[in-house]
This record gives C-alpha cells, structure tokens and sequence, in this order.
C-alpha cells in the first residue's frame, strides 16, 4: 500500500516541473515514506524456565491526532500521518491556518487507498488544534510547533492520560573548533543556517567560532550570503525566498533591531529586496553575547547571530546554557575530539561537520523544553503503539 503512496505522491503536481525547482520537500517525504516500508512491526517472544511463553505485541493506539506547523506543512505531515498508519491507527491531521493546501493534496492522494474515514483532515485555527488535543475519542497526540503550544497540549493531555509526542523549538547551537577547514565547511554552515531562510527547527540558529579563525570565517559566510538571488521561491533563479507570514517576519525584525540597538553588528552587505513580501535578507551579526534575545531566543528566520570563543569548557558551558535542546553540532577534522564534545552537549541530536540533515532511521527528538518522545526510526515508529504482553501458560 505504501508503495502507491509513494508513487502518487511523486507523480502529482506538488512536484514542479520546471528545470532546478523540484521540491525537496516532496521528495524528501517521499523517501521517508519509502523508508517506512522497510519496517516490521516486531512481536518479541520469551519462554521462562517453568515454559510459559510471553509475546509482547505493539498494538494501535486508535485515533492519533496529528497538528503541524508552518514551515514544512507537507513533509511533517509525512512524518505524522505514515507512522500512524504503519500502526494501524486512524489519524486525523490539523495542518497550520497559514500552509492548509499542501497537507489536503496530501491526504486526497492518501485517500485514494484508505477505506473512508482512516484518514482525516480538518482545518482551522488554534482552538481547532486545542479541541481535537482535548477530544474523549483521541487516543495520541503528535504535535510540531512553538514550545508554548506543546505545553498547552500536554496540560490539555493529563486528564485523560493520553500519549503525547511534542517537537518543539530550537536554539542549536554550532561549535566551530580552531582546526576547521573554513573554505570546506563555510557552505554546509551556512545552508544549516539559512534552510528555508532559518524557518527549520533544527536549523543551526547560534554560532559560536574559536577566536583565532572567527574574522575568517564570518568574512566568508558574509561572501555567501551576498551571492544569494532573494525573491520568489517559485523562480528556478531565486536561491532565498521570504519569511513565511506577517508574525514570523515582525519576530525576526523585532530580534535583529533589539540586537543592533544593544551593540551587535551586521556584516552582510545589504541587498536590494522586492517591493513587496516579507522578505530579509540573510544577516549575519556579529558583537553579540548572552544575554540578547537574538541569542537567547529561537530567532526562526534569516538572521545568525556569531560569538567568539576560546577554549572548549567554556563553549559548552555557553552554548548548553539554555531551555533548549534539540539540536547542535562541531564542525572540526579531529573525529575524536568532535566526539568528546559531542557527548557533553545537551541535546537530542549532534552532528559532527553537518547540521540538520535529518534521516528516517535515526530517532530524532528534543532534550530540555524543545520535546518530550522522539520521532523517526523503529523507536519512533512504535510509539505510535501501545504494548501488550500477552502470558501464555500451556
């Protein structure tokens, strides 16, 4: 059945056919759904001495209410609606007020091969998302979005018990060691960065750089982000788009001129913008610390705030100390020291030389207030299940 999913999905429309502007985000669900076929859903057998024999089974849960955000409305809606479905859940998807179009294409083509009712979407602002977390009948809530929103969800999820996966928001933080390759690594920094202008909750949001390479590479990020082509997303030749709404764009503009106004510097140039759309260009500041909302906060847009540091303790110190912890990475060409560090850095993911580059087999979840569960790989998958152990005595 999967397989029709995933062939419909890459033969329709949301997939453009003009030259260099196939979607990732399509293809990218895609292969998380064909990822998903691979998976078995396991029973684990055990015989005691006396020779009674236990299977533990991963049953469904029956309804799973799916909410997802804004910034990746298709392929999150992947990575909610498939798993539930793998188990053998009914599900029901609440897509964001502002990104409604691509999640109903999706769950039409879905629908073709679901007996009715399997698979459903109902649209709406906030209070529909909090009354369908509420709802006596929904038996799990996976939700993507703010840290605020997820913790209403959560309050909203005590009375009944109900299982809950949250993935929240992000402030990772890159470590950038003295030893690093600037001209190797300055690109893959800064598409971590900027992947879909900064509106990515993995997105690498603060960067710290060791003292005696930061002026080279901040001159090379800035070189990058001058090179970029800002407009229509839809245009083959536009290489960054704009901020997704009024409310994000006002945030982000708000966090760039409080950090300004406190000392910090933009070093991009400044590059002509259209007349119309919420549109930023990718900023890069500098003279930044602890302490301002750029750096404090989930700036979620085109705006990277750099800090020097000097010795390791203290940048994981810095860098840990936050009520976030859902991604960060090292950047360095000494594996196992990147390692060391790794392992000290309070968050549910590290990447050693990238950022953000998710894979369907690895777990994926958020330490701190950026989560609670964890999506992806077989862990991932069975929590959309509840388990039940079924004694068998002869």
């Amino acid at each position: 059945m999967f397989y029709f999913f995933h062939r419909d999905i890459l033969s329709e429309s949301l997939v453009s056919d003009k030259p260099g502007t196939v979607q990732f985000e399509v293809e990218a669900g895609a292969g998380w759904i064909e990822y998903l076929t691979s998976l078995d859903i396991p029973v684990e057998t055990m015989t005691e001495p006396n020779g009674k024999t236990i299977k533990v089974y991963n049953r469904p849960f029956g309804v799973v209410a799916s909410i997802t955000p804004w910034n990746w409305p298709f392929m999150i809606a992947v990575w909610h609606i498939f798993p539930a479905l793998k188990t053998k859940n009914c599900v029901v998807n609440k897509p964001s007020e502002y990104t409604p179009l691509s999640t109903i294409k999706l769950v039409e083509i879905i629908n073709r091969h679901l007996p009715q009712g399997v698979c459903n979407i109902v649209l709406g602002q906030g209070e529909v998302g909090q009354a369908l977390s509420e709802h006596a009948a929904v038996d799990k809530v996976t939700f993507t979005g703010s840290t605020r929103t997820g913790q209403s969800i959560l309050s909203h999820s005590v009375r009944s018990l109900k299982s809950v996966v949250l993935e929240l928001g992000g402030n990772d933080a890159g470590i950038v060691l003295e030893d690093a390759d600037i001209e190797r690594v300055a690109e893959k920094i800064f598409g971590s960065a900027f992947l879909n202008a900064g509106q990515t909750c993995a997105a690498l949001k603060r960067l710290y750089v060791h003292e005696n390479i930061y002026d080279a590479l901040v001159k090379k990020l800035v070189e990058i982000a001058n090179q970029q082509v800002i407009g229509d997303g839809t245009d083959a030749a536009v290489s960054f788009g704009p901020v997704q709404n009024k409310m994000q764009y006002d945030k982000v503009k708000a966090l760039l001129q409080d950090a300004v106004a406190q000392g910090g510097t933009v070093v991009s140039t400044a590059q002509a913008l259209p007349e119309t759309g919420y549109f930023i260009a990718p900023t890069i500041v500098t003279n930044v610390h602890e302490g301002m909302a750029l750096v404090d906060q989930e700036q979620f847009g085109p705006v990277l705030p750099v800090l020097k540091f000097r010795t390791i303790d203290e940048v994981l110190q810095r860098s840990n100390a936050t009520e976030f912890g859902l991604g960060g990475s090292v950047w360095s060409q000494n594996l196992e020291l990147a390692e060391n560090i790794a392992s000290q850095m309070e968050t549910g993911t590290v990447w050693i030389n990238s950022h953000s580059d998710l894979s369907p087999a690895a777990v994926f979840g958020g330490w701190k207030l950026s989560g609670l569960g964890y999506s992806f790989g077989l862990d991932g998958l069975l929590l959309f299940t509840h388990k039940q152990a079924v004694h068998i005595t002869s």
